[in-house]
């Protein structure tokens, strides 16, 4: 019974509604039984893990209008974040004065299979046009599973979080015949947002992959925002058939459309947005690459799922492993680490130096 709770939950949510305005909403807490309409529910947990674990926060499932269920996280200070089920995407992070930090398209396309434009997207097991599928892969456009058995986390009363994960399925081996168990940790804070992808090989023969976090951020004016912290590294520059170039700017600006993949970046990077006084700070590891994206007016407009004017308030930075594929061999699995943070100040001056500050802010160790 529980596994069918779950597994209806997580990817037949939908077919619950037949009207686009009928709403259901259930609260989850992991520790509690689950009213599941008339019957409840009492989820598997380990109780060796659930020991480790500390108290959750209540987790918050609904399915909204457009008929996809999402996860609502929330922390004491009053951010918020919103994770779709469908493909594991974060469309929504707003910090505690209820500002969204994420870009949304006035034009993003919400009925499956289409991937949605905006928020935070995870492509695997491709990026991009580079190999045998479709652009950014197949996990965008899947219905993740809440992982009901997931690694304990570190005792915390100040955090909120979601475990998905995504298994191969049929329809995947068709097109990729590789199978794998995809796992997504999604960690909202005061100030932050964390995610934490991890891919496992469960087949009998190595595969590789490529991979990336796209994220859509939102900004006041991209003519006056600037990127620092990959000056003098190399970029393969996608309007130029992935030329190879290295960068002579003291910072990236703006004046066009701009498609590049740097190479070999720092774990930290900054995207300063001078109208709103506020610096996006970006930490990662394990993808070494970074993709820096804007398409200016021209091919905003031959975008269907983008409105014409919407690329002057976004601007794509995605930590990626790109350049150099991941090969994992029979149960090896990988983990990489992404950190989105903001510091409300202009940045002091100069060059991005990972061991310097921003204003106002010193970076972690």
């Amino acid at each position: 019974m529980a596994d069918f709770f779950w597994n209806q939950l997580v990817a037949g949510a939908a077919a619950y509604s037949d009207s686009k305005f009928t709403t259901f909403c259930c609260v989850i807490n992991i520790a509690s039984k689950l009213d599941w309409r008339k019957g409840k529910v009492t989820p598997f947990v380990s109780s060796i893990r659930a020991k480790l674990r500390p108290s959750p926060m209540p987790l918050n499932i609904f399915q909204d209008i457009d008929g996809l269920p999402r996860v609502i996280l929330t922390e004491p200070n009053g951010s918020s974040a919103q994770v779709l089920l469908y493909g594991g995407q974060v469309i929504s992070w707003k910090n505690e004065r209820k500002e969204e930090q994420l870009f949304m398209s006035s034009k993003a396309n919400w009925k499956q299979p289409q991937a949605i434009k905006g928020g935070i997207s995870v492509c695997f097991p491709q990026f991009g046009n580079v190999g045998s599928l479709g652009p950014h892969g197949f996990a965008k456009n899947r219905f993740w599973s809440l992982d009901r058995d997931p690694s304990p986390l570190p005792p915390s009363e100040n955090q909120s979080s979601v475990d998905l994960i995504l298994k191969s399925k049929e329809e995947d081996l068709k097109i990729w015949p590789h199978s794998f168990e995809l796992r997504l940790r999604i960690i909202l804070s005061a100030g932050k947002l964390i995610l934490i992808p991890r891919i496992r090989n469960t087949d009998s023969k190595a595969f590789s992959f490529t991979f990336a976090l796209c994220n859509y951020l939102s900004v006041s004016d991209i003519s006056e925002v600037r990127v620092e912290g990959l000056e003098t590294l190399d970029y393969f520059d996608n309007l130029m058939k992935r030329a190879r170039f290295t960068e002579q700017a003291d910072a990236i600006t703006f004046d066009g459309e701009m498609n590049r993949v740097y190479v070999h970046t720092p774990t930290k990077i900054a995207i300063i947005d001078h109208e709103k006084k506020r610096t996006f700070v970006l930490r990662k590891s394990g993808m070494p690459d970074a993709v820096v994206w804007n398409p200016w007016d021209k091919k905003a407009k031959a975008l269907p799922d983008l409105g014409d004017e919407d690329y002057k308030t976004m601007i794509c930075l995605n930590s990626a492993a790109i350049e150099t594929p991941i090969i994992l061999k029979p149960s090896e699995e990988w983990k990489g680490y992404q950190e989105l943070s903001t510091v409300l100040s202009s940045y002091c001056s100069g060059q991005l130096d990972p061991g310097k500050v921003l204003c106002g802010f010193h970076y972690p160790s």
